[in-house]
C-alpha cells in the first residue's frame, strides 16, 4: 500500500516537470523570432544596385577590370545625386508625366553622363514627340561601344534609332571639295571643306549655305521627306573682276589697215588715171591739127576705167577705215564680275536602304 501511495504522489510532479519542459521548448523559438527593439528600429536592407550605382574601386583587386569610362572623374556625391534624380524620373516616366520626367533625366545627366540615363531620356523624348532629340540621346547612349548597355537595352536603342530614321527623320549628306569653304546648315556651322558630312534632320525644308572669301556664296533650299536621304555636292565659283574685249585686239586694227590700204590703192589709181588722161590729151593736140582721122577706139578709155576703179577703191577704203575706227571704239576693254555658276546637286534616295542598289531621282538646283 505504501508503495502504491508513493507512485500516486510522484506522478503529478513528473507531469508538471514534463509540461514545464514542453512550454519552455516552445517559448524559446518564439523569443528567437520576436524582433528586439534595436532590430525594429534599424533601416531596411538597401536595394540591389542598379547600373547607376558606383563602380567598385580600381585598387580593390589587382586583377579586377577597370571601371567603365563614364565613372572616370565623377565624384560619389554627384553619382548619388544622379541616382536619386534617376529614380524620381523613372517614377514620373512610369506615371506618364513626361515633361517633368524629361527635366529630371536632364538634371541627372548634368551630374553624371551615364548611358542608361541617355537611353531613358531617349524613350521619354520619343513619347513626347521630339524624334531628333530622341535620336541624338539614343546615339549618345551607344557612344562608348558595345557593353555600355545591357544586350537587350542596346538592341532596343538600335532598333529605336532605325525606326526613327525610317519613319520620322531624314538624312542630308553633302560633299564640298573647295578647300576652306565653310558649309552651314540652317544658318549654323556644319563643316569646312574639303570633305563630306552626313546629318540626321527633321523632314521639311532646310537651307544649305556655302561661302568662301573671293567666291560667290551659295544659298540653296533643300526639301527632304521622312525616310529619305538627300545627298549631293557643292560647287563654288570664284568671284573675280575680269577685263576683256568684245573681239580680238587685232581685228579692228586689221580692218582699219585694210581701209587705209584701199585708200592708198585708190589714190594711186587716181593719179595714174589723171596722168594717162593728160598724155592722151597732149597726143591729140600734137597729131590732130587741124583734125584727126577717125579711130576705132577712144584714147581716153584707159584713163576713164582707171579713174572709176580709183573712185571705187577710195570709197571702199574710206568705208573700211570708218568701220575699223568704230571697231576700235567698241572694242575698248570692259571690266565685269564673273558669272555665278555655283550651286548644289542633290540626289534623293531612301534613307533606310543606303547600301542597296536603287534607282533615284536627281534634283539640280
Amino acid at each position: 500500500m505504501t508503495t502504491r501511495h508513493r507512485s500516486v504522489r510522484v506522478a503529478p510532479a513528473a507531469v508538471r516537470a514534463l509540461l514545464i519542459a514542453i512550454v519552455a521548448s516552445c517559448a524559446a523559438p518564439a523569443r528567437a523570432q520576436a524582433p528586439s527593439p534595436e532590430a525594429a528600429e534599424s533601416p531596411p536592407p538597401p536595394p540591389a544596385p542598379s547600373r547607376l550605382a558606383p563602380a567598385p574601386p580600381e585598387a580593390a583587386e589587382p586583377s579586377s577590370p577597370p571601371p567603365p569610362p563614364w565613372h572616370h572623374g565623377v565624384s560619389e556625391e554627384r553619382k548619388q545625386k544622379a541616382q536619386a534624380l534617376f529614380e524620381e524620373a523613372r517614377e514620373l516616366h512610369r506615371r506618364m508625366v513626361l515633361a517633368e520626367a524629361r527635366a529630371k533625366y536632364e538634371e541627372a545627366l548634368a551630374s553624371w553622363e551615364h548611358p542608361e540615363l541617355r537611353l531613358y531620356l531617349g524613350r521619354a523624348l520619343t513619347s513626347i514627340g521630339l524624334p531628333l532629340l530622341a535620336y541624338d540621346n539614343l546615339r549618345m547612349s551607344l557612344r562608348w561601344g558595345p557593353g555600355s548597355l545591357d544586350p537587350e537595352a542596346e538592341q532596343e536603342a538600335r532598333a529605336a534609332m532605325r525606326a526613327l530614321v525610317e519613319q520620322e527623320l531624314a538624312v542630308i549628306e553633302i560633299r564640298c571639295d573647295e578647300p576652306g569653304a565653310a558649309v552651314l546648315l540652317d544658318g549654323k556651322p556644319w563643316f569646312v571643306g574639303p570633305g563630306a558630312q552626313r546629318r540626321i534632320v527633321t523632314p521639311g525644308e532646310h537651307i544649305l549655305t556655302a561661302r568662301k572669301g573671293g567666291h560667290f556664296t551659295v544659298v540653296k533650299p533643300i526639301v527632304v521627306l521622312a525616310g529619305k536621304e538627300a545627298s549631293g555636292a557643292l560647287a563654288l565659283r570664284a568671284d573675280t573682276v575680269v577685263t576683256r574685249q568684245r573681239w580680238p585686239a587685232w581685228l579692228p586694227w586689221a580692218t582699219l589697215g585694210a581701209g587705209a590700204a584701199l585708200g592708198i590703192a585708190g589714190g594711186g589709181l587716181m593719179w595714174h588715171a589723171d596722168t594717162y588722161h593728160d598724155e592722151a590729151h597732149q597726143r591729140f593736140q600734137g597729131s590732130c591739127h587741124p583734125s584727126c582721122a577717125p579711130s576705132a577706139r577712144d584714147e581716153y578709155d584707159g584713163s576713164v576705167l582707171e579713174s572709176r576703179l580709183a573712185f571705187g577703191a577710195l570709197a571702199a577704203g574710206g568705208a573700211t577705215a570708218i568701220a575699223g575706227t568704230v571697231l576700235l571704239f567698241m572694242n575698248r576693254p570692259e571690266t565685269f564680275r564673273t558669272e555665278d555658276r555655283g550651286g548644289v546637286m542633290v540626289e534623293l534616295r531612301p534613307a533606310a536602304s543606303l547600301d542597296a542598289a536603287m534607282l533615284s531621282g536627281r534634283l539640280v538646283f
